[in-house]
């Protein structure tokens, strides 16, 4: 997250109006209801914020703010407003919001889900929705009993008396109509919320309530939408990945094809694609039958020439020139600090492309009902791509509304609206709903990726082995700056201009070293031919395995052992207070489970160490990892075990906790070991998942985890363990057979060459 956007739970209250009291229109504002959902609320449905609705029937419905493509964010934010509220769980519903306004962030003031914000964001906004609506019914039910309203007691859905033995389920009042308190953002402020030792939902692992729907396939995801008198569009690609012209479409072959109705040549406004033709047709096999008949003539651009080896030279040529970037980090003096060091090592580490491939691959459905454009997806950011569809439309994004969808994977691609355009102008082409789905090669070569990435750190270490200077240039894409918002952007220290805090996040580590710069620089090839995008994990899955990788090989040139040399490192002095400690803390705690130092290994066996403050250093979530590996002669690596330790702060509901740190290493472990993509000639290489190979389940290795709840506000977990596993296994490695890997994947042949060098 950009640091310069302050996470403050009291922003939260002072940009919402809570109105508790009996509404006759309901939460629906002419929306159509959302999978998962139940029916609309009833006209005397009880509506303690614009987050849920209690039914008369006493069902209470939680509407969900955030995408929620498996993590489960729907239950969580219902089970902090049941805990407040005092709901009994077998009461709870949840729905997906619309892109109305009134949903978006209070903080960040758009909607979209990403940098395991949405628990850490919310918890305090949907605690105290919970209390004004327990509170507004007690004094109803105080009411309605004839009794103090501080004697009763809130359990279960129901309101009772002990003294009088009286008592009133939540249905009844609602019923009565007696429910219309209502609260301004001093009061919502003032109301006293639970204390953990009273917790009796939040700390459970209850069951989510999206399971159900899932498993028993009611649950609607946007490739499932249908509408009357829909037809499909199937898209043709151009040769690049961006910057193609279509220069001519020869659809005599394609009138050919039953159900052809027309070719249409986007004019994308936005920018946000270029060189794309869609097949209308009236089924999907008809309209890929028509794409594949099309003749389309590019003029293949800027970029037809580009490659991954271009791209890495001219990021290597970027980081060379000492006037290109801007600084991120800029503490001490580096250059005196290096120049008067006892040992300076130097070291180059990069990252290749990759690719999102949620299973769902992505789809959107548009129609227009009179000056309305309806569309119908699953993405992380509302706000955004209502935004996109209407600039691609030439029209107001009021006039636009987003019908959120459960959401089949999306790990950041989501975040990326591109999918809209093609059904908008599609529809509007030929004056029908129109549905398109990306082919899996469409979602491949297409995808908004990681980027590719190329980093140099320079440090130094004085006549003790203690790090000195630490001196760190980052090239990369800047996949924010290319969504064109400004306040996503972070000025620089220097006062020189804004730069992606979202491509250096990380590298402004709670490690204690004197002299500490960071420079950003932007590949400008890689941000025109392979625009990029934010990917599970975003920046720290390439700052830290450059930091924590280069910790190691500092910590074996001072003769220290790299886990005590992190330890000696976070002091927790000035403004890395507190951070260093849960940070050292989580270290401990997976070096104890693992077994780290305890026992002689056998020959061809390491283990590695990272820990990582991710997402952001506002909004850290403190992770480690002991990677255990075992390397062959040929180099092949085989991960015998992972343990992660995780401080959450507060723990909403463990098993989802559990599932998504266990998720998240194993992520972690497919980037580090078996993906890659490549550019040749403008485009991407690889199409399928023969071609991208992410890990496969015979390479699952154990994983052990240690969640640390500790009382701290709650934090973000669905990315910090993607970041900590790269480097962990590079140290692993070294430990094994003494071979330093410094580029992601890390390859057999890699591996082989650095145990040649050792």
């Amino acid at each position: 997250m950009n640091k310069h956007l302050k996470v403050n739970s009291s922003t939260d209250l002072s940009r919402r109006s809570f109105i508790v009291g009996t509404s006759a229109a309901g939460l629906a504002l002419g929306f159509a209801s959302v999978p998962g959902s139940s029916a609309l609320a009833a006209p005397a449905s009880f509506d303690p914020s614009v987050w849920y609705s209690i039914a008369p029937d006493g069902l209470v419905t939680v509407t969900c703010g955030k995408a929620d493509m498996g993590q489960h964010i729907a239950s969580t934010m219902a089970q902090l407003v049941a805990e407040e509220l005092g709901a009994n769980w077998k009461d709870m519903r949840v729905k997906l919001a619309s892109n109305d306004p009134k949903y978006n962030d209070p903080v960040l003031g758009a909607q979209i889900t990403g940098g395991s914000w949405s628990t850490m964001m919310n918890f305090d906004a949907m605690s105290r929705a919970g209390a004004a609506g327990r509170t507004a019914l007690t004094e109803a039910a105080a009411a309605m009993m004839g009794v103090p309203a501080g004697e009763l007691v809130v359990r279960d859905s129901r309101i009772s008396h002990p003294k009088s033995k009286k008592s009133l389920t939540f249905a009844e009042i609602v019923k009565g109509g007696k429910a219309t308190k209502t609260f301004t953002a001093d009061e919502l402020k003032a109301l006293k919320l639970k204390t953990p030792d009273q917790y009796t939902l939040v700390g459970q692992s209850i069951p989510q309530l999206d399971i159900p729907s899932k498993t028993n396939g009611t649950a609607k995801y946007g490739i499932d939408t249908f509408l009357p008198g829909m037809v499909y569009g199937k898209i043709v690609m151009p040769p690049v990945r961006y910057g193609a012209t279509v220069k001519s479409v020869d659809d005599s072959a394609a009138k050919k094809v039953p159900g052809f109705i027309k070719a249409v040549t986007l004019e994308d406004k936005t920018g946000t694609t270029t060189g794309w033709v869609v097949a209308v047709a009236n089924t999907y096999a008809n309209a890929k039958k028509a794409a594949d008949a099309l003749k389309v003539t590019y003029d293949n651009g800027p970029n037809a020439k580009v490659s991954s080896e271009s791209l890495l030279a001219e990021a290597k040529r970027l980081q060379a020139d000492n006037a290109s970037g801007l600084f991120f980090v800029k503490n001490g003096d580096t250059a005196e600090a290096l120049g008067k060091a006892s040992k300076v090592m130097e070291a180059e580490y990069t990252t290749n492309i990759n690719i999102h491939a949620p299973m769902e691959p992505m789809n959107a459905t548009a129609e227009q009902k009179g000056d309305i454009w309806h569309l119908y997806s699953g993405n992380q950011f509302a706000t955004r791509s209502g935004a996109i569809a209407a600039g691609a439309l030439g029209i107001d994004p009021k006039f636009i509304v987003m019908h959120q969808a459960w959401l089949g994977g999306g790990f950041g691609r989501r975040l990326d609206g591109d999918m809209m355009i093609p059904a908008v102008l599609a529809a509007k082409a030929v004056g029908k709903p129109v549905k398109v789905i990306y082919s899996r090669e469409d979602d491949t070569i297409m995808d908004f990726s990681r980027p590719l990435t190329f980093q140099k750190i320079k440090a130094g270490l004085d006549d003790s082995g203690k790090l000195v200077a630490f001196n760190h240039d980052v090239v990369s894409a800047w996949p924010t700056k290319r969504w064109g918002i400004p306040a996503f952007l972070s000025p620089d220290v220097e006062k020189k201009g804004a730069l992606d805090a979202f491509t250096v996040n990380g590298a402004d580590f709670f490690y204690t070293v004197p002299n500490h710069n960071v420079r950003a620089i932007i590949n400008e090839m890689a941000q025109s031919a392979t625009p990029s995008g934010q990917l599970r994990s975003v920046a720290p899955g390439w700052t830290f395995w450059a930091v924590e990788s280069m910790l190691d090989e500092l910590a074996v040139a001072s003769g220290k052992d790299p886990a005590q040399f992190r330890i000696d490192l976070l002091d927790g002095a000035g403004a890395n207070a507190g951070g260093a400690q849960r940070l050292r803390n989580t270290l401990l705690a997976a070096m104890g489970l693992a077994g780290y130092g305890t026992k002689k290994l056998p020959k061809g066996e390491g283990m590695g160490v990272a820990c990582v403050s991710s997402q952001e250093r506002a909004t850290a979530s403190w992770t480690a990892c002991v990677a255990h590996v075992a390397v062959n002669d040929s180099g092949e690596v085989k991960v015998k075990k992972l343990t992660v330790a995780t401080d959450v702060g507060t723990q909403v509901n463990p098993d989802g906790i559990r599932a998504q740190v266990e998720g998240a290493a194993l992520w972690g472990m497919s980037l580090a070991l078996f993906e890659k993509a490549t550019m040749k000639d403008g485009a991407i290489e690889q199409t399928n998942f023969d071609t991208y190979t992410p890990m496969r389940m015979s390479q699952v290795p154990e994983v052990a985890l240690a969640i640390i709840a500790n009382g701290e506000p709650a934090t973000g977990v669905g990315e910090p363990a993607v970041t900590v596993v790269a480097p962990a296994l590079a140290n692993a490695i070294y430990n094994a057979v003494g071979a330093r890997v410094r580029s992601l994947p890390i390859t057999a042949d890699a591996v082989k060459a650095g145990m040649k060098k050792a």
